[in-house]
């Protein structure tokens, strides 16, 4: 089993969801009274917003991703230095369980 985070992983369940979402809303447009239409109105607009968010975050995440990749490619033993005392303090942190 992977232990690791995949934020990519994780984005692009998040767009499937929302595409889902989306056909599940189109799949349900003529059926249902007054209650569902507010309902599925309102979860439109909510669909929205989220994939507003959703690509404004990407974006930055992509953005912070490119300034650390330079900054590594920068300083490579600086990063190795940092790395190294990250892993240390975990380490220390874990062996006193």
């Amino acid at each position: 089993m992977n232990d690791f985070f995949d934020a990519g992983k994780l984005a692009d369940d998040v767009h499937t969801l929302v595409n889902d979402a989306e056909a599940l809303l189109r799949a349900t447009a003529d059926g249902g009274g007054e209650k569902a239409s507010v309902a599925r109105k309102s979860a439109e607009e909510s669909l929205r917003a989220l994939r507003s968010r959703l690509a404004s975050l990407e974006r930055e995440v992509t953005g912070r991703a490119r300034v650390v990749d330079g900054y590594v490619h920068d300083n490579p033993w600086t990063a190795i230095a940092v790395v190294g005392g990250v892993a240390l303090l975990v380490g220390l942190l874990v062996g006193r369980r």
